[in-house]
């Protein structure tokens, strides 16, 4: 099976994350969902809440499955045979951080392919971060996440 990954933090899963996710499934047919306990970020929401969520808004999304793995990413997509790791690029500040990871992981494994999806317009100017900002200061993000994600969100800056 041709076995895609998109990975991230995910923390939390945003409307941006999910149309780059229903994208990559006209081009992969199985992309496993993928996040992991992180060293540099400080999450607002846990490995299993985001887990959690993230399997909420997918669940009637065919072709999807959601994992935690630890360790390298490019350790995991061999274990799971996967030969391509799909990242999303909003603006040139992604890219530049987005090249190093994706040519350090080629270094790593030059079986497995780092392809990229271009943030559609509505979303380029969205991240988690923002969303939990705008969340916490009592702004409107119904049009920026899954209502389900926006109901935990409401719950965790309270």
């Amino acid at each position: 099976m041709n076995t895609a990954i998109y990975a991230g933090t995910f923390d939390p899963v945003t409307n941006g994350h999910l149309d780059i996710l229903k994208r990559a499934l006209n081009v992969f047919p199985h992309i496993t969902v993928a996040t992991a306990e992180t060293i540099s970020k400080h999450c607002t929401f846990s490995l299993d809440e985001r887990l959690s969520l993230l399997r909420l808004v997918t669940q009637d999304i065919g072709g999807v499955d959601v994992r935690a793995f630890e360790g390298l990413l490019v350790d995991f997509a061999r274990e799971l045979g996967a030969k391509v790791i799909i990242r999303g690029l909003r603006q040139t500040t992604d890219f530049d951080y987005e090249f190093q990871i994706a040519t350090m992981n080629a270094r790593l494994d030059t079986n497995i392919q780092t392809v990229f999806f271009l943030s559609s317009l509505e979303y380029l100017h969205l991240s988690s971060s923002l969303v939990k900002e705008i969340a916490t200061l009592g702004g409107d993000i119904s049009q920026l996440v899954p209502p389900q994600v926006e109901d935990a969100i409401i719950q965790k800056v309270k």
